[in-house]
Protein backbone atom coordinates (compact mmCIF):
# COMPACT_ATOMS: atom_id res chain seq x y z
CA UNK A 1 0.00 0.00 0.00
CA UNK A 2 2.80 2.31 0.82
CA UNK A 3 4.36 2.32 -2.65
CA UNK A 4 0.87 3.53 -4.46
CA UNK A 5 0.21 6.13 -2.38
CA UNK A 6 3.97 7.32 -2.46
CA UNK A 7 3.84 7.87 -6.32
CA UNK A 8 0.38 9.52 -5.93
CA UNK A 9 1.68 11.66 -3.72
CA UNK A 10 4.36 12.35 -6.01
CA UNK A 11 2.80 12.64 -9.28
CA UNK A 12 0.40 15.48 -7.24
CA UNK A 13 3.90 16.88 -6.15
CA UNK A 14 5.13 17.17 -9.51
CA UNK A 15 1.98 18.81 -11.48
CA UNK A 16 1.67 21.12 -8.09
CA UNK A 17 4.94 22.46 -9.23
CA UNK A 18 4.14 22.27 -12.65
CA UNK A 19 0.98 24.76 -12.35
CA UNK A 20 3.23 26.84 -9.82
CA UNK A 21 5.53 27.15 -12.44
CA UNK A 22 2.96 27.83 -15.13
CA UNK A 23 1.52 30.25 -13.55
CA UNK A 24 4.98 31.73 -12.81
CA UNK A 25 5.47 32.39 -16.13
CA UNK A 26 2.21 33.73 -16.91
CA UNK A 27 2.34 36.39 -14.58
CA UNK A 28 5.81 37.20 -15.81
CA UNK A 29 4.78 37.47 -19.22
CA UNK A 30 1.93 39.58 -18.15
CA UNK A 31 4.42 41.86 -15.67
CA UNK A 32 6.45 42.12 -18.85
CA UNK A 33 3.89 43.23 -21.40
CA UNK A 34 2.49 45.74 -19.11
CA UNK A 35 6.03 46.97 -18.67
CA UNK A 36 5.99 47.13 -22.82
CA UNK A 37 2.69 48.85 -22.89
CA UNK A 38 3.65 51.82 -20.84
CA UNK A 39 6.96 52.52 -21.77
CA UNK A 40 5.34 52.73 -25.53
CA UNK A 41 2.76 54.95 -23.66
CA UNK A 42 5.39 57.23 -22.44
CA UNK A 43 6.65 57.71 -25.32
CA UNK A 44 3.79 58.54 -27.71
CA UNK A 45 4.87 62.04 -28.19
CA UNK A 46 8.18 61.08 -29.90
CA UNK A 47 6.37 58.14 -31.84
CA UNK A 48 3.56 60.66 -32.27
CA UNK A 49 6.03 63.62 -33.94
CA UNK A 50 8.23 61.21 -36.48
CA UNK A 51 4.71 59.94 -37.83
CA UNK A 52 3.67 63.69 -38.79
CA UNK A 53 7.21 64.20 -40.03
CA UNK A 54 7.16 61.50 -42.50
CA UNK A 55 3.20 62.32 -42.96
CA UNK A 56 4.44 66.23 -44.34
CA UNK A 57 7.49 64.46 -45.77
CA UNK A 58 4.63 62.36 -48.32
CA UNK A 59 7.18 60.73 -50.83
CA UNK A 60 6.21 58.59 -53.17
CA UNK A 61 7.64 54.58 -53.47
CA UNK A 62 10.93 54.46 -53.95
CA UNK A 63 11.62 58.10 -53.04
CA UNK A 64 11.37 57.87 -49.46
CA UNK A 65 14.78 58.95 -48.98
CA UNK A 66 13.68 61.16 -45.80
CA UNK A 67 11.12 59.19 -44.69
CA UNK A 68 13.74 55.39 -44.39
CA UNK A 69 16.53 58.27 -43.40
CA UNK A 70 14.88 59.33 -40.16
CA UNK A 71 13.45 55.49 -39.34
CA UNK A 72 17.02 54.46 -39.51
CA UNK A 73 18.28 56.96 -37.33
CA UNK A 74 15.85 56.40 -34.62
CA UNK A 75 17.07 52.79 -34.67
CA UNK A 76 20.68 53.14 -34.73
CA UNK A 77 20.27 55.57 -31.63
CA UNK A 78 18.66 52.54 -30.12
CA UNK A 79 21.36 50.59 -30.51
CA UNK A 80 20.37 48.47 -33.87
CA UNK A 81 22.58 47.57 -35.98
CA UNK A 82 21.41 49.16 -39.63
CA UNK A 83 22.28 47.54 -43.44
CA UNK A 84 20.70 50.35 -45.60
CA UNK A 85 20.36 50.22 -49.69
CA UNK A 86 19.71 46.27 -49.62
CA UNK A 87 18.11 44.76 -52.29
CA UNK A 88 19.32 47.21 -54.65
CA UNK A 89 16.84 49.77 -53.50
CA UNK A 90 18.14 52.98 -51.83
CA UNK A 91 15.68 53.45 -49.70
CA UNK A 92 15.04 49.74 -48.34
CA UNK A 93 16.95 48.52 -44.97
CA UNK A 94 17.21 45.73 -42.55
CA UNK A 95 17.63 46.68 -38.64
CA UNK A 96 18.83 44.10 -36.63
CA UNK A 97 19.51 43.77 -32.30
CA UNK A 98 20.39 40.41 -30.57
CA UNK A 99 21.62 37.17 -31.47
CA UNK A 100 20.91 33.81 -31.98
CA UNK A 101 17.55 32.24 -32.34
CA UNK A 102 14.65 32.36 -32.30
CA UNK A 103 14.46 35.90 -34.99
CA UNK A 104 11.46 37.90 -35.12
CA UNK A 105 11.06 40.07 -37.72
CA UNK A 106 8.88 42.88 -38.20
CA UNK A 107 7.67 44.61 -41.57
CA UNK A 108 7.64 48.71 -41.72
CA UNK A 109 6.56 50.42 -44.38
CA UNK A 110 6.50 54.54 -45.06
CA UNK A 111 5.53 55.27 -48.61
CA UNK A 112 2.85 57.84 -50.08
CA UNK A 113 0.13 58.09 -52.34
CA UNK A 114 0.13 60.14 -55.53
CA UNK A 115 -2.48 62.75 -55.82
CA UNK A 116 -3.92 62.96 -52.16
CA UNK A 117 -2.16 65.54 -50.87
CA UNK A 118 -4.68 66.58 -47.93
CA UNK A 119 -4.41 68.58 -44.60
CA UNK A 120 -5.24 67.31 -41.64
CA UNK A 121 -8.69 68.37 -41.24
CA UNK A 122 -12.25 67.02 -41.61
CA UNK A 123 -13.25 68.50 -44.68
CA UNK A 124 -11.42 68.52 -48.27
CA UNK A 125 -8.37 70.99 -48.13
CA UNK A 126 -5.70 69.96 -50.46
CA UNK A 127 -1.99 70.82 -49.13
CA UNK A 128 -0.86 73.13 -52.60
CA UNK A 129 2.02 71.70 -54.63
CA UNK A 130 2.40 68.49 -52.86
CA UNK A 131 2.51 65.48 -54.80
CA UNK A 132 1.00 62.73 -52.17
CA UNK A 133 -0.50 62.09 -49.31
CA UNK A 134 -0.57 59.19 -46.60
CA UNK A 135 -4.42 57.85 -48.07
CA UNK A 136 -2.57 54.22 -46.86
CA UNK A 137 -0.88 55.34 -43.30
CA UNK A 138 2.13 54.17 -43.78
CA UNK A 139 3.70 56.90 -41.92
CA UNK A 140 1.89 55.07 -39.01
CA UNK A 141 2.99 52.31 -39.96
CA UNK A 142 7.17 52.31 -40.23
CA UNK A 143 6.81 54.28 -37.01
CA UNK A 144 4.62 51.87 -35.12
CA UNK A 145 6.98 48.86 -36.24
CA UNK A 146 10.02 50.50 -34.91
CA UNK A 147 8.42 51.46 -31.39
CA UNK A 148 7.50 47.26 -31.05
CA UNK A 149 11.05 46.71 -31.89
CA UNK A 150 12.51 49.56 -29.71
CA UNK A 151 10.75 47.67 -26.66
CA UNK A 152 11.61 44.41 -27.75
CA UNK A 153 14.58 45.30 -28.00
CA UNK A 154 14.82 46.74 -24.08
CA UNK A 155 13.02 43.74 -23.07
CA UNK A 156 15.34 41.15 -24.33
CA UNK A 157 18.33 43.28 -22.84
CA UNK A 158 16.24 43.20 -19.30
CA UNK A 159 15.25 39.69 -19.73
CA UNK A 160 18.61 38.32 -21.29
CA UNK A 161 16.04 36.07 -23.59
CA UNK A 162 18.36 34.86 -26.40
CA UNK A 163 17.39 36.03 -29.67
CA UNK A 164 17.48 38.16 -32.39
CA UNK A 165 14.64 41.18 -33.29
CA UNK A 166 14.64 42.81 -36.91
CA UNK A 167 12.79 45.05 -38.66
CA UNK A 168 12.67 45.28 -42.39
CA UNK A 169 12.39 49.08 -44.22
CA UNK A 170 10.18 48.56 -46.59
CA UNK A 171 9.49 50.46 -49.50
CA UNK A 172 7.39 51.12 -52.66
CA UNK A 173 4.60 48.91 -50.85
CA UNK A 174 2.08 50.87 -53.33
CA UNK A 175 2.38 48.82 -56.69
CA UNK A 176 6.35 49.14 -56.55
CA UNK A 177 6.48 45.55 -54.74
CA UNK A 178 9.24 46.43 -53.04
CA UNK A 179 9.18 43.07 -50.14
CA UNK A 180 9.43 40.73 -53.30
CA UNK A 181 12.95 42.03 -54.22
CA UNK A 182 13.85 41.59 -50.31
CA UNK A 183 12.55 38.02 -50.59
CA UNK A 184 14.09 37.35 -53.98
CA UNK A 185 17.05 38.62 -52.16
CA UNK A 186 16.85 35.98 -49.63
CA UNK A 187 16.09 38.44 -46.51
CA UNK A 188 13.65 36.60 -44.83
CA UNK A 189 15.34 33.25 -44.76
CA UNK A 190 16.87 33.12 -41.39
CA UNK A 191 13.96 34.58 -39.78
CA UNK A 192 10.89 31.89 -37.80
CA UNK A 193 8.14 33.91 -37.78
CA UNK A 194 7.32 37.90 -39.40
CA UNK A 195 4.98 40.01 -37.89
CA UNK A 196 3.33 43.79 -39.53
CA UNK A 197 0.35 45.46 -39.40
CA UNK A 198 -1.77 48.24 -41.37
CA UNK A 199 -4.12 50.85 -40.77
CA UNK A 200 -7.46 50.77 -41.14
CA UNK A 201 -11.10 51.52 -39.80
CA UNK A 202 -11.27 49.14 -37.40
CA UNK A 203 -9.50 47.00 -34.80
CA UNK A 204 -8.66 43.05 -35.50
CA UNK A 205 -6.09 40.53 -36.16
CA UNK A 206 -8.03 37.94 -38.75
CA UNK A 207 -6.58 34.84 -40.07
CA UNK A 208 -7.43 36.21 -43.71
CA UNK A 209 -5.78 36.15 -46.74
CA UNK A 210 -5.76 39.15 -50.07
CA UNK A 211 -5.46 39.22 -53.42
CA UNK A 212 -2.63 38.55 -55.51
CA UNK A 213 -2.08 41.26 -58.09
CA UNK A 214 -0.03 41.85 -61.00
CA UNK A 215 0.63 45.22 -62.77
CA UNK A 216 2.22 46.91 -65.84
CA UNK A 217 2.56 50.15 -67.93
CA UNK A 218 1.37 49.15 -71.94
CA UNK A 219 2.68 51.83 -74.22
CA UNK A 220 1.59 52.12 -77.97
CA UNK A 221 3.49 54.09 -80.28
CA UNK A 222 1.88 55.26 -83.28
CA UNK A 223 2.70 58.33 -86.00
CA UNK A 224 2.02 61.95 -85.50
CA UNK A 225 0.31 64.02 -87.91
CA UNK A 226 -2.08 66.88 -88.68
CA UNK A 227 -5.55 65.77 -87.17
CA UNK A 228 -7.41 67.73 -89.92
CA UNK A 229 -5.49 68.54 -92.49
CA UNK A 230 -3.67 64.51 -93.36
CA UNK A 231 -5.68 62.13 -90.68
CA UNK A 232 -5.09 59.44 -92.84
CA UNK A 233 -1.15 59.77 -92.59
CA UNK A 234 -1.58 59.48 -88.77
CA UNK A 235 -1.74 56.38 -86.50
CA UNK A 236 -3.27 57.05 -82.83
CA UNK A 237 -1.35 55.75 -79.92
CA UNK A 238 -4.08 56.83 -77.91
CA UNK A 239 -6.53 54.76 -80.45
CA UNK A 240 -4.74 51.82 -79.37
CA UNK A 241 -5.42 52.84 -75.74
CA UNK A 242 -8.78 53.10 -76.20
CA UNK A 243 -9.23 50.07 -77.72
CA UNK A 244 -7.35 47.86 -75.43
CA UNK A 245 -9.41 49.38 -72.96
CA UNK A 246 -12.73 48.65 -74.90
CA UNK A 247 -11.77 44.83 -75.17
CA UNK A 248 -10.56 44.81 -71.55
CA UNK A 249 -13.95 45.98 -70.33
CA UNK A 250 -15.70 43.65 -72.65
CA UNK A 251 -13.46 40.50 -71.18
CA UNK A 252 -15.11 41.19 -67.96
CA UNK A 253 -18.25 39.34 -68.29
CA UNK A 254 -16.23 36.62 -69.64
CA UNK A 255 -13.89 36.33 -66.84
CA UNK A 256 -14.23 34.86 -62.55
CA UNK A 257 -16.52 37.21 -60.81
CA UNK A 258 -14.17 38.02 -57.87
CA UNK A 259 -11.49 39.37 -60.70
CA UNK A 260 -10.53 43.08 -60.44
CA UNK A 261 -9.32 45.08 -63.07
CA UNK A 262 -8.78 48.86 -62.95
CA UNK A 263 -6.50 51.00 -64.93
CA UNK A 264 -5.83 54.63 -65.69
CA UNK A 265 -4.43 56.26 -69.01
CA UNK A 266 -1.36 58.02 -68.09
CA UNK A 267 -0.58 59.41 -71.50
CA UNK A 268 -3.14 60.49 -73.80
CA UNK A 269 -1.59 63.17 -76.23
CA UNK A 270 -0.57 66.67 -76.27
CA UNK A 271 -3.39 68.38 -78.49
CA UNK A 272 -6.57 67.58 -80.49
CA UNK A 273 -5.29 68.43 -83.42
CA UNK A 274 -2.38 66.33 -83.10
CA UNK A 275 -2.28 62.40 -83.65
CA UNK A 276 -0.99 61.42 -80.98
CA UNK A 277 2.49 59.27 -81.38
CA UNK A 278 2.53 58.03 -77.29
CA UNK A 279 0.35 56.65 -75.34
CA UNK A 280 0.88 54.96 -72.36
CA UNK A 281 -2.07 53.10 -70.01
CA UNK A 282 -1.18 51.60 -66.27
CA UNK A 283 -3.53 48.20 -65.24
CA UNK A 284 -3.44 46.16 -62.59
CA UNK A 285 -6.00 42.71 -62.58
CA UNK A 286 -6.14 41.06 -59.12
CA UNK A 287 -7.65 37.22 -57.72
CA UNK A 288 -6.92 35.85 -54.93
CA UNK A 289 -6.07 32.65 -57.15
CA UNK A 290 -2.52 33.09 -58.49
CA UNK A 291 -3.57 30.83 -61.35
CA UNK A 292 -6.60 32.42 -62.53
CA UNK A 293 -4.97 35.76 -61.87
CA UNK A 294 -2.41 34.92 -64.56
CA UNK A 295 -4.77 33.56 -67.04
CA UNK A 296 -6.47 36.82 -66.61
CA UNK A 297 -3.05 38.56 -67.46
CA UNK A 298 -2.17 36.76 -70.37
CA UNK A 299 -5.80 37.82 -71.94
CA UNK A 300 -4.76 41.47 -70.90
CA UNK A 301 -1.71 41.25 -72.82
CA UNK A 302 -4.11 39.79 -75.62
CA UNK A 303 -6.13 42.84 -75.74
CA UNK A 304 -3.44 44.90 -76.01
CA UNK A 305 -1.67 43.13 -78.99
CA UNK A 306 -5.27 42.62 -80.85
CA UNK A 307 -5.72 46.66 -80.42
CA UNK A 308 -2.11 47.55 -81.48
CA UNK A 309 -3.13 45.62 -84.19
CA UNK A 310 -6.21 46.90 -84.85
CA UNK A 311 -5.14 50.37 -85.29
CA UNK A 312 -1.96 50.11 -86.80
CA UNK A 313 0.03 51.18 -83.84
CA UNK A 314 2.78 49.11 -81.86
CA UNK A 315 2.91 47.76 -78.03
CA UNK A 316 5.14 46.93 -75.46
CA UNK A 317 4.78 46.48 -71.45
CA UNK A 318 6.75 46.20 -68.89
CA UNK A 319 5.48 44.89 -65.40
CA UNK A 320 6.32 46.79 -62.49
CA UNK A 321 5.10 45.00 -59.71
CA UNK A 322 3.43 41.42 -59.33
CA UNK A 323 2.46 40.06 -55.43
CA UNK A 324 1.77 37.09 -53.92
CA UNK A 325 -1.84 36.55 -51.81
CA UNK A 326 -1.49 36.30 -48.36
CA UNK A 327 -0.75 32.80 -46.92
CA UNK A 328 -2.92 32.66 -43.22
CA UNK A 329 -1.82 31.45 -40.14
CA UNK A 330 -4.26 30.70 -37.52
CA UNK A 331 -2.00 29.82 -35.06
CA UNK A 332 -0.25 33.22 -35.01
CA UNK A 333 -3.36 35.14 -35.49
CA UNK A 334 -4.85 33.79 -32.92
CA UNK A 335 -1.62 34.90 -30.46
CA UNK A 336 -2.14 38.38 -32.61
CA UNK A 337 -5.64 39.02 -31.45
CA UNK A 338 -5.61 37.98 -28.03
CA UNK A 339 -2.79 40.49 -27.43
CA UNK A 340 -5.05 43.29 -29.28
CA UNK A 341 -7.69 42.29 -27.22
CA UNK A 342 -5.57 42.74 -24.09
CA UNK A 343 -4.31 46.50 -25.50
CA UNK A 344 -7.73 47.50 -26.65
CA UNK A 345 -8.85 49.74 -29.45
CA UNK A 346 -8.81 53.76 -29.46
CA UNK A 347 -10.31 55.67 -27.50
CA UNK A 348 -11.07 59.45 -28.49
CA UNK A 349 -10.61 62.92 -26.61
CA UNK A 350 -13.01 65.37 -27.00
CA UNK A 351 -11.21 67.48 -29.98
CA UNK A 352 -10.97 64.09 -31.72
CA UNK A 353 -14.53 63.36 -30.94
CA UNK A 354 -14.84 66.72 -32.42
CA UNK A 355 -13.20 65.92 -35.85
CA UNK A 356 -14.58 62.40 -35.70
CA UNK A 357 -18.00 63.29 -36.06
CA UNK A 358 -17.46 66.14 -38.74
CA UNK A 359 -15.80 63.78 -41.03
CA UNK A 360 -18.26 61.22 -40.27
CA UNK A 361 -20.68 63.53 -42.25
CA UNK A 362 -18.66 63.32 -45.42
CA UNK A 363 -18.93 59.32 -45.62
CA UNK A 364 -22.38 58.75 -46.72
CA UNK A 365 -23.62 55.14 -46.45
CA UNK A 366 -20.26 54.38 -44.83
CA UNK A 367 -20.90 56.52 -41.98
CA UNK A 368 -20.75 54.51 -38.54
CA UNK A 369 -20.83 55.27 -35.10
CA UNK A 370 -17.35 56.80 -33.81
CA UNK A 371 -17.27 54.36 -30.76
CA UNK A 372 -15.93 51.75 -32.82
CA UNK A 373 -12.80 52.92 -32.59
CA UNK A 374 -13.03 51.78 -29.29
CA UNK A 375 -14.01 48.15 -30.34
CA UNK A 376 -11.88 45.02 -30.74
CA UNK A 377 -13.43 42.81 -34.02
CA UNK A 378 -14.13 39.28 -32.55
CA UNK A 379 -11.84 36.66 -34.63
CA UNK A 380 -12.54 35.19 -37.98
CA UNK A 381 -10.56 32.23 -38.51
CA UNK A 382 -11.80 31.96 -42.29
CA UNK A 383 -8.56 32.07 -43.40
CA UNK A 384 -9.10 31.69 -47.65
CA UNK A 385 -12.82 33.17 -47.07
CA UNK A 386 -11.77 35.49 -45.34
CA UNK A 387 -10.18 38.31 -47.69
CA UNK A 388 -9.46 41.40 -48.59
CA UNK A 389 -10.25 42.96 -51.42
CA UNK A 390 -6.76 45.26 -51.38
CA UNK A 391 -3.57 43.47 -52.19
CA UNK A 392 0.03 43.69 -50.16
CA UNK A 393 4.13 42.31 -50.83
CA UNK A 394 3.53 41.05 -47.38
CA UNK A 395 1.97 38.09 -49.24
CA UNK A 396 5.32 37.24 -50.95
CA UNK A 397 6.80 37.60 -47.48
CA UNK A 398 4.07 35.05 -46.09
CA UNK A 399 5.28 32.11 -48.74
CA UNK A 400 8.62 32.60 -47.24
CA UNK A 401 8.35 32.50 -43.81
CA UNK A 402 4.81 31.84 -41.23
CA UNK A 403 3.49 35.79 -40.68
CA UNK A 404 0.91 37.44 -39.15
CA UNK A 405 -0.98 40.82 -39.06
CA UNK A 406 -3.72 43.23 -37.64
CA UNK A 407 -5.32 46.53 -38.19
CA UNK A 408 -6.08 49.11 -36.12
CA UNK A 409 -8.24 52.56 -36.50
CA UNK A 410 -6.15 54.90 -37.54
CA UNK A 411 -9.35 56.56 -39.38
CA UNK A 412 -12.64 57.34 -38.27
CA UNK A 413 -14.60 54.12 -38.68
CA UNK A 414 -16.05 53.83 -42.08
CA UNK A 415 -13.49 55.79 -43.61
CA UNK A 416 -11.93 53.85 -46.81
CA UNK A 417 -7.73 53.68 -47.62
CA UNK A 418 -6.64 55.71 -50.88
CA UNK A 419 -9.30 58.55 -49.38
CA UNK A 420 -8.25 62.52 -48.58
CA UNK A 421 -10.07 60.99 -44.70
CA UNK A 422 -7.81 58.18 -44.23
CA UNK A 423 -5.59 60.91 -45.22
CA UNK A 424 -6.51 63.56 -42.77
CA UNK A 425 -6.56 61.09 -39.74
CA UNK A 426 -2.96 59.75 -40.42
CA UNK A 427 -1.78 62.68 -39.93
CA UNK A 428 -3.51 63.88 -36.16
CA UNK A 429 -4.07 62.23 -32.89
CA UNK A 430 -6.85 59.52 -34.52
CA UNK A 431 -4.43 58.03 -36.43
CA UNK A 432 -1.82 58.15 -33.88
CA UNK A 433 -3.23 56.35 -31.25
CA UNK A 434 -4.24 53.93 -33.32
CA UNK A 435 -0.35 53.36 -34.19
CA UNK A 436 -0.02 52.96 -30.65
CA UNK A 437 -2.27 50.17 -30.33
CA UNK A 438 -0.47 48.32 -33.44
CA UNK A 439 2.80 49.29 -31.77
CA UNK A 440 1.99 47.47 -28.29
CA UNK A 441 0.28 44.27 -29.96
CA UNK A 442 3.29 43.60 -32.81
CA UNK A 443 5.63 44.06 -29.07
CA UNK A 444 3.28 41.83 -27.03
CA UNK A 445 3.14 39.16 -30.10
CA UNK A 446 7.15 38.83 -30.65
CA UNK A 447 7.48 38.65 -26.56
CA UNK A 448 4.98 35.46 -26.67
CA UNK A 449 7.05 34.27 -29.52
CA UNK A 450 10.11 34.55 -28.05
CA UNK A 451 8.87 33.01 -24.67
CA UNK A 452 7.40 30.12 -26.11
CA UNK A 453 9.04 27.79 -29.05
CA UNK A 454 5.92 25.94 -29.50
CA UNK A 455 4.24 29.02 -30.70
CA UNK A 456 6.90 29.05 -33.40
CA UNK A 457 7.06 25.10 -33.82
CA UNK A 458 3.13 24.76 -34.50
CA UNK A 459 2.69 28.03 -36.90
CA UNK A 460 5.47 26.64 -38.72
CA UNK A 461 3.66 23.50 -39.05
CA UNK A 462 1.05 24.86 -40.36
CA UNK A 463 2.50 27.01 -42.68
CA UNK A 464 4.40 23.77 -44.25
CA UNK A 465 1.09 22.17 -44.47
CA UNK A 466 -0.75 25.10 -46.28
CA UNK A 467 1.99 26.22 -48.30
CA UNK A 468 2.27 22.48 -49.82
CA UNK A 469 5.63 20.41 -50.02
CA UNK A 470 6.32 20.99 -53.65
CA UNK A 471 5.80 24.67 -53.17
CA UNK A 472 8.98 26.12 -55.38
CA UNK A 473 8.64 30.66 -55.08
CA UNK A 474 8.64 32.62 -58.25
CA UNK A 475 8.17 36.14 -58.69
CA UNK A 476 4.90 37.14 -60.45
CA UNK A 477 7.13 40.15 -61.80
CA UNK A 478 9.77 37.78 -63.04
CA UNK A 479 13.36 38.64 -62.63
CA UNK A 480 13.03 42.18 -63.55
CA UNK A 481 15.61 44.49 -61.31
CA UNK A 482 13.76 46.83 -59.11
CA UNK A 483 11.16 49.42 -60.91
CA UNK A 484 13.13 52.50 -58.98
CA UNK A 485 11.26 54.84 -61.24
CA UNK A 486 7.71 53.83 -62.23
CA UNK A 487 6.35 56.87 -59.61
CA UNK A 488 8.24 59.53 -62.07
Amino acid sequence: MKKPLLLALTLMSFLGNAQKKKASTTSSSETDKQTIISNIDKRFDEYAGISKQIWNFAELGYMEEKSSLLLQEQLKKEGFTVQAGIAGIPTAFVASFGEGKPVIGILGEYDALPGLAQQAVPEISPIPNQKGGHGCGHNLFGTASVAAAVEVKNWLIKSGQKGTIKIYGCPAEEGGSGKVYMVREGLFNDVDVVLHWHPGAQNSADAGTSLANKNAKFRFKGIASHAAASPERGRSALDGVEAMDMMVNMMREHIPQDTRIHYVITKGGEAPNVVPAYAEVYYYARHKDREILQGVWKRIENAAQGAALGTGTKVEWEVLGGVFNLLPNITLANVMHNNLAKVGGVVYNEEEKKFAISLSETLGEQKQPIENAALVKDFRDGSESATSGGSTDVGDVSWTVPTVGLQTATWVPGSSAHSWQSTAASGMGIGQKGMIVAAKTLACTALDLFKDQTLIDKAKAEWTQKRGANFKYEALLGDRKPALDYRK
